[in-house]
């Protein structure tokens, strides 16, 4: 009987000396691996605001064409310029979901429910001067909310690129977001007016202006999201504000 209980004494201090060696291995490697994620994780970021800009090609240093790419932050509401206290760590999406640094929205039309009170945005300058403005936008499609860039030339109307880089639409037809054909078709589209209003329209066949950009086909309701996710951040209470503030030839809002 004591040989038993000697047996299975040992067991259970083998099991639990695997389960210890395991569990420090699994952290530690956790532990070296997060900087190298968090370094894909910018890397990525940093191609996606290049696409949408236009500014990435196959033999493109990444590091050296993002750092013609200034950083700023916009109060929504007023359009400004501001600062917030850790610019490099700092989340809109955790932003949104804390009600002291957000707001309800009203008319959802993005079905986003709540959106952060200060707005990341991105500047590529010649100088001063701007030339393009690349803005975060975000909005629910069909199975998914879908995030990605837009970006704006210096009229502030015309679109230089599209970009989504996070969805969860169904393959082959809302996941054709990412479709670099479709995306083809954005540069150059008047999404405003000359009095700052969301024009563009997402169109069914041949479009008839450079006010509509042909719809996806066979996911109307990740079309629908997409109109309505661009009608929000571009009007008065998404980036309206700013962009009817902001001074290109300053860099300046």
């Amino acid at each position: 009987m004591s040989a038993n209980n000697d047996s299975f004494f040992k067991t259970i201090m083998v099991a639990v000396a695997l389960c210890l060696v395991a569990s420090v291995l699994v952290s530690g490697t956790a532990v070296s691996l997060k900087e190298k994620q968090k370094a894909n994780a910018s890397l990525d970021k940093k191609k996606n605001l290049l696409v949408a800009a236009n500014l990435l090609k196959p033999d493109t240093d990444i590091e050296l064409a993002f750092s013609k790419i200034e950083q700023k932050f916009v109060d929504l509401e007023s359009g400004k310029f501001v600062t917030v206290e850790n610019p490099e760590t700092f989340n809109q999406r955790k932003a949104a979901k804390d009600p002291s640094t957000s707001i309800n929205i009203e008319n959802d039309i993005a079905r986003i429910f709540r959106r952060s009170k200060i707005a990341s945005i991105y500047l590529v300058r010649d100088g001063e001067k701007v030339e393009t403005i690349i803005l975060p936008i975000h909005g629910s499609g069909l199975f998914s909310t879908l995030y990605g860039f837009v970006a704006l030339s210096a009229d502030k109307r015309s679109v230089v690129g599209l970009k989504f880089y996070e969805q969860g639409e169904t393959a082959g037809l809302g996941g054709e977001v990412e479709n670099p054909k479709w995306l083809a078709l954005w540069p150059g589209k008047q999404l405003l007016n000359e009095n700052g209003q969301p024009i563009l329209k997402l169109v069914k066949g041949i479009p008839a202006n450079d006010t509509e950009v042909d719809a996806l086909s066979g996911a109307t309701m990740t079309t629908t999201g997409i109109q309505n996710m661009l009608n929000y951040w571009m009007g008065e209470n998404g980036f309206g504000p700013f962009l009817a503030r902001l001074d290109v030839d300053k860099g300046e809002a």
